[in-house]
C-alpha cells in the first residue's frame, strides 16, 4: 500500500479541502503569502506586514498535510510565521521574512527538519515525574545488579521509610528469573519495599511490606481480579503481587502531597519537552487533576493535557466530569479511563485460550478480567452510561479476549444510544483475534497503541502465545489497512517517553534482544510519524486546531537534529530534538 493511499484514505481519513494560497497586498518589502486558516479557525486576514512573534526560516517543513494537485503552496515549505500562539503563514524564506520586524524571535533551522509537535497518546505523566526521582531498575542486567541497586537505594532511607520505584524486567537477563522477597530482605531489613514490574501490573514487596499488609501463609485470599503469588507447597508468599493484589500493599504507602504531585508534573513536562512532546493523552487520578489545574492557573503548563479520569465507579462520576472545569485547549477532561485486564508480561492479560507456557498449578491460566470488567453485563452498562452523556471512554485491553469483549461493549453502547462519532478508544490493543481487526474501523474505535511495547514483548510473546495467535499481535499494519484510526504513545513510565524509540519499533520491528519480530505488521516512517502527530488530535476531536502545520492552528512544533524521512532507518531511535515549541513559545532548546 502506498504512503499516499494509507495517509489519505486509511489511517488519517480524507484530507480537508485543498489548500489555496491567497496573495496579500504587495509591500515595498515584498509580498506576504497567506495560506487559508484551518477549519473552524479565525478567517480574518492579518494586516499585511504585521510583525510575527516567532519566525522559523531555512527549514524543511513537513506540515502533515497531504499534497494536493491544485495547491499553490510549495511542496515542502522552508519557513513559517507565528503571531501569539497560532501559525499565521507557511511558505518560502523570502515570503516569510516579510513578517520579521523589530522584536521578532527568529530561529534559523539551518536546514533541519521541522514537524508538528509530538503527541504521546498514552501516558501517566505524574507517575513518570515521580519515577524520575525514584529507584529505576529498568536497565539492570542480572540478579546481582538488581540486589545491589536495591541495597544502595535502601541505604539512603531512614528506618521505616519506603523504598519505591522499580520498572524491572528480567526477560533480557542471561538467566531470566522472577525476583522474590528473599532477594530483598537481607539488604532492606525493616524498610518496606514496593517495586513495580516494568508494565505496572505486578510488583515485588519485601517481608517488611508484606507484614504491614497482613499477608502471610494463612491469608488473605486473592482479591477479585488479583493474585498473591505463593509457594504451591508451603503457601508462603513470594513477594510478587499481581493486579488488584498490589493494592493490599500500595494502600499503605503515604499519598504524595499536592505540592509533590505538582513538582512531579513540572519535572515530567520538562523531560517531555526535551523529547519533542507537546501534547499528551494522560490516564489520570483525581489528585492529578488538581495538579493540572494548578499548572494552568499558574501558567507553568508546557504540555497540552487531555486527561481521562481513572476511576472504577463511573456511575458515581459520570455527572461530575463538567464540574472539574477542565475544558480548555491546554487541559481537557473528555471522559473516563478503565481496565479490562492486565499485561502479557505478568500473564494477567485475558486470553480466549490458556497461555501456551502456563504451568499446571497456575490458578489463572488464561489471565484475568479486572473486577471492573467482570461481569460483562455490568461493564457494558457502564460504557453505555458514559456514552449516553457524550463522554469519551478509553479502556485498557491487552489480551485477545479482553479486546473482543471491549469491542462488544462499544457495539452495545452504539446500539443502545444510537451511533455517534464518539471515538471511544482501546488502550494498547496488543493482541487481537484477527476477526476483530475489521471491527475497529466499522465501529469507529480508536486503537491507541504503544509500539515500543512490541520491542519488549517480542522477547517472550511467542513462548506465551504460540505462533498462531501472533497473527493479531501488534497489528499496526493490519489495523491501518482496515481503516482504523491508530494513534501512538509510550505508556510512560512503563517504557521510555522517547517517541523516536517508538517510531523505530513501529518501522523496524526489532525487539530489545535485537531480533526482527513480526515485520509484516510494520508501518512506513511517515505512517508512524503521523500516528504521533496528525492522528492523535483526531482521536480527541481537536484536529481543527492541532496536529498539522497550517495557518490558524496552534504553533506546536519541533525542530529535529536529524531528518527521520531521509536518514537510514536503523538510526530512527537516535533522532534528537533541537527545539520544542508549544503555543509559539520555545519550551526546550537543545540546539546549543
Amino acid at each position: 500500500m502506498s504512503v499516499e493511499r494509507t495517509s489519505s484514505n486509511v489511517q488519517q481519513g480524507r484530507h480537508r479541502e485543498s489548500i489555496k494560497a491567497v496573495l496579500g497586498t504587495l509591500l515595498a518589502v515584498g509580498a506576504s503569502t497567506y495560506l487559508p486558516p484551518a477549519p473552524g479557525a479565525e478567517t480574518e486576514k492579518k494586516p499585511v506586514g504585521q510583525r510575527a512573534d516567532l519566525v522559523i526560516v531555512n527549514a524543511r517543513v513537513w506540515t502533515g498535510v497531504g499534497p494536493t494537485a491544485d495547491s499553490d503552496a510549495p511542496a515542502e515549505p522552508t519557513a513559517l510565521a507565528v503571531v501569539g500562539d497560532k501559525i499565521v503563514a507557511v511558505g518560502d524564506d523570502v515570503t516569510i521574512r516579510a513578517w520579521i520586524k523589530n522584536g521578532t524571535q527568529v530561529i534559523d533551522a539551518k536546514g533541519r527538519r521541522v514537524i508538528p509537535g509530538i503527541t504521546d497518546s498514552h501516558t501517566h505523566i505524574v507517575s513518570g515525574g515521580f519515577q524520575l526521582a525514584q529507584l529505576n531498575l529498568r536497565d539492570v542486567r542480572s540478579r546481582r545488579e538488581f540486589i545491589q541497586a536495591v541495597a544502595a537505594e535502601a541505604k539512603t532511607k531512614k528506618k521505616g521509610q519506603w523504598v519505591l520505584g522499580g520498572r524491572w524486567s528480567v526477560e533480557s537477563w542471561d538467566k531470566p528469573e522472577t525476583p522474590n522477597k528473599n532477594w530483598l530482605d537481607p539488604v532492606t531489613r525493616d524498610s518496606p519495599v514496593f517495586l513495580r514490574r516494568m508494565d505496572g501490573h505486578s510488583a515485588l514487596a519485601n517481608s517488611a511490606a508484606l507484614r504491614l499488609a497482613g499477608i502471610d501463609t494463612s491469608g488473605p485470599p486473592d482479591p477479585k481480579g488479583g493474585e498473591i503469588q505463593r509457594d504451591p507447597k508451603t503457601r508462603e508468599p513470594t513477594g510478587i503481587l499481581k493486579e488488584s493484589a498490589m493494592r493490599l500493599v500500595g494502600r499503605l504507602i503515604p499519598d504524595p502531597t499536592p505540592d509533590e504531585d505538582y513538582e512531579a508534573l513540572r519535572r515530567a513536562m520538562k523531560h517531555a519537552n526535551s523529547l519533542g512532546v507537546t501534547s499528551i493523552h494522560n490516564m489520570s487520578s483525581r489528585a492529578e487533576l488538581e495538579a493540572f489545574r494548578r499548572a494552568e492557573r499558574e501558567g507553568t503548563l508546557t504540555v497540552r493535557i487531555t486527561a481521562y479520569l481513572s476511576v472504577s465507579d463511573w456511575a458515581s462520576y459520570v455527572d461530575k466530569i463538567p464540574s472539574y472545569g477542565l475544558n480548555s485547549d491546554m487541559v481537557r477532561l473528555p471522559g473516563f479511563k478503565g481496565y479490562m485486564d492486565g499485561s502479557l508480561g505478568s500473564r494477567t492479560a485475558y486470553m480466549r485460550e490458556p497461555y501456551s507456557d502456563t504451568a499446571p498449578e497456575t490458578p489463572y491460566p488464561r489471565g484475568q478480567l479486572t473486577a471492573m470488567a467482570d461481569p460483562q453485563e455490568s461493564f457494558q452498562q457502564n460504557v453505555a452510561l458514559a456514552d449516553s452523556r457524550g463522554l469519551q471512554v478509553a479502556v485498557h485491553a491487552i489480551g485477545d479476549e479482553a479486546n473482543h469483549l471491549l469491542l462488544d461493549a462499544y457495539e452495545y453502547a452504539g446500539k443502545r444510544n444510537g451511533r455517534r462519532d464518539a471515538r471511544h478508544r482501546v488502550e494498547h490493543a496488543q493482541h487481537l483475534h484477527v476477526t476483530d481487526i475489521p471491527r475497529f474501523g466499522k465501529l469507529g474505535v480508536v486503537a491507541s497503541m504503544q509500539p515500543f511495547h512490541k520491542a519488549d514483548d517480542g522477547r517472550y510473546a511467542e513462548d506465551r502465545l504460540g505462533k498462531e495467535r501472533l497473527k493479531g499481535s501488534y497489528a499496526f499494519r493490519q489495523l491501518v489497512d482496515a481503516g482504523t484510526l491508530v494513534v501512538f504513545g509510550s505508556d510512560w513510565p512503563v517504557v521510555t517517553l522517547n517517541p523516536f524509540a517508538g517510531i523505530d519499533s513501529a518501522v523496524n520491528a526489532k525487539t530489545l534482544a535485537g531480533e526482527v519480530w513480526l515485520p509484516s505488521h510494520s508501518l512506513t516512517v511517515e505512517e508512524a510519524i503521523r500516528a504521533y502527530t496528525v492522528s492523535p488530535p483526531r482521536a480527541i476531536h481537536r484536529d481543527d486546531r492541532l496536529g498539522t502545520i497550517e495557518v490558524g492552528k496552534y504553533a506546536d512544533l519541533i525542530v529535529l537534529n536529524d531528518d527521520p524521512f531521509t536518514i537510514p532507518k536503523n538510526r530512527l531511535a537516535k533522532v534528537r530534538v533541537a527545539q520544542t515549541i508549544v503555543g509559539g513559545k520555545v519550551v526546550f532548546d537543545g540546539s546549543g
